[in-house]
């Protein structure tokens, strides 16, 4: 008979998988939301005061960057104040990923009407009256660089580990990893690091050039106070892993025993965050922060485009700055459309975690079924495993309190089927 439990470790059962910045991001978006509406009205009613067309289309559009940012402010205090709602059976996590992905649609919609404009003057040109659109353009660039420097203590998703990673990645992955020791013996060239992104951290052996085995192969840590620890090693694919995690800190001199003798080297100690940068980046604020980014891109390049349209007489110089801005935006967009997309459709965010959860309970002589790992929220991944065991005394109990060890993981459940005849 199976047996099921379900456990969310750090959260209780409250189910509440919000960012660790979540707060502060909402503060901070709704700090740029007023300084983008006061911007709007003085220009708008500048520009009505003043007889300056320019001006008041310049108010319209901060409007328009207001609405983008009200996504982002109001999906943050929705989802904070409805945390707790048991209508959302994982949560409200996710609804960050889901205001990402409205507002990287919106950017794609901004950059194909930019780049249809710039077309069409690259074909009709327009009278450009350069003594109110260079002033224009250069109030609405520091506008944005003080929106950028408001959201920029929140935008990053990244989280930094310290293992090094010979495994399979995410390409948009930022991980500052321990730099790999290499050893040369007779028989080849070997590299030996420390691998975490996520997961209990473990030493990993490369061989660069010759066989490794593992039982060829063993490892001594021998700290400062004079304790020391073995490590044994199984093999993966392309590298060999220890069985044991590495208690921290992660500062020590190894011994590695391999066929032609010992060699010894050191690892120190370096400053890193615990959680894996696609399970804790906050698209929300990621959204937020491109839409400033890319509104003081064109910016940049309106300047650019309008100084050499008046110095030069290249009127063809402020379409052009226009397409180019275009491209940039459609990039950053489908970047966010494909992020935020994958995090909807429960696609995993992170294959190593899946990877470290499925070696941990088969290295203990169970069978892994089925496994499935998906995002809840930033910094928090929920699990549903499903294992065959010889052992009758472990139930579920057993392996919450083994997958602990992951971080990331917030909500586990598990399935345990007991063989026949079990032990």
């Amino acid at each position: 008979m199976s047996r099921f439990e379900d456990a969310a470790f750090g959260a209780g059962h409250d189910h509440i998988f919000l960012g660790n910045a979540h707060e502060d991001n909402e503060r901070r978006t709704w700090m740029v939301i007023a300084l983008c509406s006061a911007m709007m009205v003085a220009e708008i009613v500048g520009g009505s005061l003043f007889g300056s067309l320019a001006l008041v289309a310049d108010g319209l559009h901060m409007s328009t960057h207001a609405g983008a940012m009200l996504i982002a402010a109001l999906a943050y205090t929705y989802a904070r104040r409805h945390a707790s709602d048991a209508r959302f059976v994982f949560g409200t996590g996710k609804l960050g990923d889901l205001a990402g992905f409205t507002s990287a649609i919106v950017l794609a919609m901004i950059a194909l009407l930019i780049g249809y404009e710039a077309v069409r003057r690259l074909f009709a040109p327009v009278p450009i009256h350069f003594g109110e659109a260079i002033p224009i353009a250069v109030v609405g660039l520091l506008v944005n660089l003080a929106s950028v420097w408001l959201l920029s203590g929140g935008h990053h998703g990244h989280s930094h580990g310290h293992g090094h990673s010979h495994g399979h990645g995410h390409d948009h992955d930022d991980h500052d990893h321990e730099e790999a020791r290499e050893i040369v013996t007779a028989g080849g060239r070997f590299t030996v690091s420390i691998f975490e992104d996520g997961v209990p951290p473990v030493f990993r052996i490369q061989a660069l050039a010759g066989p490794c085995d593992p039982a060829d192969v063993r490892m001594t840590t021998v700290r400062e106070n004079g304790q020391r620890q073995t490590f044994e090693f199984v093999a993966r694919e392309g590298y060999l892993e220890s069985k044991d995690d590495i208690p921290e800190p992660h500062a020590f001199k190894v011994v590695v025993e391999l066929p032609d003798g010992e060699h010894a080297i050191e690892f120190q100690e370096h400053d890193h965050d615990d959680a894996h940068a696609a399970a804790t980046r906050d698209h929300n604020i990621r959204a937020a922060y491109a839409h400033v980014i890319a509104d003081a891109a064109v910016s940049v390049l309106a300047i650019i485009g309008l100084l050499l349209a008046r110095v030069f007489g290249w009127l063809w110089m402020d379409p052009l700055a226009g397409v180019v801005g275009a491209v940039v935006i459609a990039s950053w967009s489908w970047s966010l459309l494909r992020d935020t997309g994958a995090i909807l459709l429960d696609m995993n965010p992170d294959q190593r975690t899946a990877e470290g959860v499925r070696n941990l309970i088969e290295d203990n002589g169970d069978r892994v079924l089925d496994l499935h790992v998906w995002r809840v929220g930033p910094g928090h991944l929920s699990a549903v495993v499903s294992v065959e065991t010889r052992q009758a005394s472990r139930g579920p109990d057993f392996y919450h309190r083994a997958l602990r060890r992951f971080r990331s993981l917030s909500h586990v459940t598990v399935e345990v089927n007991p063989l026949q005849g079990a032990a």
